[in-house]
C-alpha cells in the first residue's frame, strides 16, 4: 500500500483506478465528456445500462402490474410501486447524468440529484422492513399510513443531517475528490454505513437464532437481508480505508456505488413485488406455505 502511495499516478491513471476520481481535463462534446468524465466508460455505461434496463422492464409489464393492483386493492402495494417507480427514475436521472459530478456550475445540481436519489432508495430499505414486518401483504390504509409515517422519519432525519453537511458545512458528501481527504466526510460515511450494517446484521443474527419465528417466514426476504448486510459490510470497509486515503478504499467505495445504483432495485423488486404481480390469487397461499416448510418454520410439528 505504501508503494502505491509514492507512485507519480496521473489524473488519467487514477480516474482509472478509481471509480470515484474527479480528475479534469477530459474530451469536449456532449458524448466525449459523458463517456470520460469523473469515472469513465465502463462505470458510466454499466450505471445506465442497468438502471435504463429496468425501467424498461417496469414500464413492459407496467399494463400487468396496473390490471393487478386494481383487482387486489392493495393499498401497500399501490403505494410501494408508485413509489419504486419514481425513485426508478430519479436512479436512471443519477446514472445518466454523472458528468454533472465533475462540471464546474453543476455542483448544487448534482448535489441535489443525488441526495434525493439517495434518500429515495433508503425509503424504499427502510419501507420494505416495515412492510414485512407488519405481513407481507398487509393492505390496509392504515397500515400504509404507519409504515410510511416511519420511514419517513428516519429519510427526514437522514436528508437533513446530509442537507446540513453539504450546503450547511460545505462538506462534498457527494463529489469525491482523491487529493483533498475530507475527514468529515468519511467519518460520516463511517459512521453512516455502520448503522445500516448494524440492523441488517441485527435481523440476519434473528434468522439464525430463536427469535426468528418473529420474522416473516420468507427465504426470500432472507436472502434480501443476507446481501444487504454484505453490501454495507463492504461498503463500511471502504470507507474505512477511504477515510484514511487509502486508494483501496476509494476504489472499493466506488465499486460498491455501482452495484448498488445497478442492482438494488431490481433486488427489491424480486424480493417484495414479483409474487404479487406473477402468482395467481388462487396459488398464492400455497407458494407461501413451501416457502415456510422449506426455511423449516413447520420442523417443529414432526418432533
Amino acid at each position: 500500500m505504501r508503494f502505491l502511495e509514492e507512485l507519480p499516478l496521473s489524473p488519467s491513471l487514477i480516474s482509472q483506478l478509481n471509480p470515484n476520481s474527479t480528475a479534469k481535463g477530459y474530451g469536449g462534446g456532449f458524448i466525449g465528456g459523458w463517456v470520460d468524465r469523473c469515472h469513465g466508460f465502463l462505470h458510466n455505461t454499466l450505471l445506465v445500462a442497468a438502471s435504463l434496463f429496468f425501467v424498461g422492464y417496469l414500464a413492459y409489464e407496467a399494463r400487468k402490474s396496473f390490471s393487478k393492483l386494481s383487482n387486489r386493492r392493495s393499498f401497500i402495494m399501490i403505494g410501494y410501486y408508485g413509489s419504486l417507480w419514481l425513485v426508478s427514475l430519479l436512479n436512471l436521472a443519477w446514472c445518466c447524468l454523472q458528468g454533472w459530478e465533475c462540471s464546474p456550475g453543476k455542483e448544487v445540481a448534482w448535489n441535489l440529484l443525488t441526495l434525493f436519489t439517495t434518500s429515495g432508495m433508503l425509503f424504499l430499505e427502510v419501507s420494505l422492513v416495515a412492510f414485512l414486518f407488519q405481513g407481507n401483504y398487509a393492505s390496509g390504509a392504515e397500515a400504509l399510513t404507519r409504515t410510511f409515517l416511519i420511514s419517513g422519519f428516519v429519510i427526514a432525519l437522514d436528508l437533513l443531517l446530509k442537507a446540513i453537511y453539504v450546503f450547511g458545512f460545505g462538506v462534498s458528501l457527494f463529489i469525491d475528490n482523491n487529493e483533498n481527504v475530507q475527514k468529515y466526510k468519511w467519518g460520516l460515511w463511517v459512521i453512516h454505513k455502520l448503522l445500516l450494517t448494524g440492523v441488517y446484521g441485527m435481523i440476519f443474527l434473528m434468522y439464525n437464532s430463536s427469535w426468528r419465528e418473529r420474522l416473516p417466514a420468507r427465504p426470500a426476504f432472507y436472502k434480501y437481508i443476507t446481501i444487504m448486510f454484505a453490501l454495507y459490510g463492504l461498503y463500511l470497509v471502504a470507507s474505512a480505508f477511504a477515510a484514511n486515503g487509502a486508494h483501496f478504499g476509494f476504489w472499493l467505495y466506488g465499486v460498491m456505488s455501482v452495484c448498488y445504483h445497478a442492482l438494488y432495485l431490481p433486488l427489491l423488486y424480486i424480493t417484495f413485488l414479483a409474487d404479487f404481480f406473477q402468482e395467481e390469487d388462487l396459488n398464492l397461499e400455497n407458494v407461501y406455505y413451501s416457502e415456510m416448510k422449506d426455511a423449516g418454520f413447520f420442523d417443529a410439528d414432526w418432533e
